[in-house]
């Protein structure tokens, strides 16, 4: 059996915060695929694999997460320019961590405190 990944969700408390987070900030594209849903959200394709953020309650709000996200559970993301993203992080005030296993790869959180791992291509 071959497995392949096919979507990650993410849950947001906010979309338009949310969206000016993942848009705005990590430069992503909307997805005009999302059907028309009982709660709101947006879905970002990312080459065969799609990103859903739900605007629904978190049960786990107000827990509290580890300061690295490399010691949460995360979703990663490849790029082709690290250095051009931290650029963008730091312009909009996006604090992140460098990963602590030397490989070309940072953490940030969004404004949901969902960790996220980016990583240079072929890392």
């Amino acid at each position: 059996m071959e497995w392949m990944l096919d979507h990650v969700s993410l849950l947001v408390a906010d979309v338009i915060r949310a969206r000016n987070f993942y848009e705005q900030v990590l430069g992503l594209v909307p997805s005009p695929l999302r059907p028309i849903m009982s709660f709101d959200g947006v879905w970002y394709d990312l080459n065969g694999v799609q990103l859903h953020l739900l605007c629904l309650p978190n049960p786990e709000a107000g827990l509290a997460r580890p300061l690295h996200g490399g010691r949460d559970r995360h979703v990663a993301f490849r790029v082709q320019n690290l250095d051009a993203l931290c650029l963008r992080l730091q312009t909009h005030g996006v604090a992140y961590t460098l990963s602590q296993s030397g490989r070309q790869a940072l953490f940030c959180r969004d404004p949901d405190d969902n960790a996220l791992e980016i990583m240079i291509a072929g890392s």
